[in-house]
């Protein structure tokens, strides 16, 4: 039976560069029941680098953290440090079309030696009890039938595996750029629900493409999870409503004026020499989208978060001078209308 101790029904997406441990405490402020990953994280970084790779907040969970990596010997390792630093799951990613993750032999690759795969999971489930999951593509370069599909999951599934998260396109790993992966090759969410329908019996959500909780509701009704990416970052208050929605948690959630205080609260508390507001606020450009003064909070933090002299006070002089903006704007429609 799928691993049940992890409610994987809306979970936000690996995103290399983006869901570092400032995004992910940002996000958890909004949703309490998003399950949240890690950006990818290789066994070499982990094992052989200098700096604290696998470091996170304790409100973050739950959390899972995402290996790159392809040894099953290092690929166990990490898995077993990650437990120990008490991640909810470790997710080994074979859907990653990067060159320099090709080059590595992990990432969506990988979709092409399943018994690779294979073999990682079973070391890894042996010294571990967190689960233990796999985010793969539907298929790569001409290897894209579903039949080459199903084999993969066929032989993983086999060596233990009975959780898959898979981004419903294939990968080109010849000619097109990571960047292009992500949006040219089309999606085939059927491909998903197909596998779903001929595996009752292993967890599997569907990512790629969903831009809504309306969409992620319909998916739901063909898989047991929904993993949202893109959207999330650039819209992050569209979890707002998940918690209720999806978790039946009646509590509300906290409006974007009191996330932006306790942003500032956290940027203060941070100590760390390397540490910039910067480094907390780019991920909060999106959580006015949509709402008067809106791009004015965009711009503020973009102007006064960067360069020599931030603004040590970012987040709420930022805040300040969008409801600034969204009152004289209020202001000018009443006497409009008046």
């Amino acid at each position: 039976m799928p691993d049940i101790s992890l409610n994987r029904k809306i979970s936000v997406a690996p995103m290399l560069d983006w869901t570092d441990r400032h995004c992910r405490y940002f996000l958890r402020l909004i949703s309490r029941h998003t399950l949240l990953y890690t950006e990818m994280v290789t066994t070499g970084a982990i094992i052989f680098g200098k700096g604290d790779y696998l470091g996170y907040n304790a409100e973050e969970h739950p959390v899972a953290v995402q290996l790159g990596g392809s040894d099953p010997e290092h690929m166990t390792q990490c898995a077993v440090k990650s437990q120990e630093y008490g991640y909810d799951e470790v997710n080994i990613n074979v859907g990653c079309p990067s060159d320099r993750v090709k080059n590595g032999s992990f990432g969506a690759c990988l979709m092409a030696q399943p018994e690779m795969v294979a073999d990682c999971v079973k070391a890894m489930q042996a010294e571990v009890d967190i689960p233990v999951t796999v985010k793969c593509r539907i298929g790569i370069d001409d290897m894209d039938e579903y039949e080459d599909f199903s084999r993969f999951i066929d032989v993983v599934a086999g060596a233990g595996c009975d959780t898959f998260i898979v981004h419903a396109r294939k990968a080109w790993l010849q000619g097109l750029s990571p960047k292009e992966n992500r949006d040219i090759p089309p999606l085939n969410y059927e491909r998903v629900y197909q596998l779903k329908s001929q595996h009752p019996e292993l967890n599997i959500s569907i990512n790629g493409g969903i831009t809504s909780l309306d969409q992620a509701e319909a998916h739901l009704k063909q898989v047991d999870g929904v993993m949202m990416g893109r959207e999330v970052y650039s819209n992050p208050y569209v979890l707002a409503e998940v918690d209720k929605r999806f978790y039946g948690n009646s509590a509300q959630p906290l409006d974007r004026a009191e996330i932006v205080r306790l942003m500032q609260a956290y940027i203060e508390r941070q100590d760390a020499p390397y540490f910039k507001p910067w480094h907390a606020a780019r991920h909060m450009l999106g959580l006015f989208q949509g709402q008067p003064g809106g791009r004015v909070w965009r711009r503020y933090l973009s102007q006064k978060g960067t360069g020599k002299n931030p603004d040590p006070n970012l987040l709420m002089n930022g805040l300040a001078a969008m409801q600034e903006t969204a009152s004289r704007a209020i202001e000018y429609q009443t006497k409009e209308v008046g």
